[in-house]
């Protein structure tokens, strides 16, 4: 059921999405490594270590967001094995291949995206 794409296309997509993937483990593990070198003796005064727990606070938020990118490529690269990439989840019609291209992990066309952060908008 995978929208008319070539097995050229998929195998791209596959690779864009692995790819990501692989950075943004990369980089979490370039932080993890980073924030297990951090000592508190490093600190030397209030402002320091106010700025340090913000940075902190701020790397979790990042992880997070990380982590739902990471769910979500995951769950793209499913849709690749299932032969559903590139079919939206919303309405079942084919996601443009323009869309795929910026935004790999995607589940939702451009109609049905604009349409679910309408609903956000309005009724937040």
């Amino acid at each position: 059921m995978t929208a008319a794409m070539s097995k050229e296309e998929l195998e791209g997509f596959r690779k864009q999405l692995t790819e990501k993937r692989d950075e943004i483990v990369r980089r979490a593990q370039q932080t993890l490594q980073e924030d297990m070198t951090l000592d508190s003796d490093d600190l030397p005064d209030e402002m320091d270590l106010a700025s340090s727990e913000y940075l902190q606070a701020f790397t979790f938020r990042l992880r997070g967001r990380e982590k739902n990118l990471l769910d979500k490529i995951q769950r793209a690269l499913e849709r690749l094995d299932a032969g559903t990439f590139g079919i939206c989840e919303e309405c079942d019609e084919p996601i443009s291949v323009k869309r795929l291209q910026a935004r790999p992990e995607t589940t939702l066309c451009i109609r049905c995206k604009e349409e679910q952060e309408r609903v956000e908008r309005d009724f937040g």
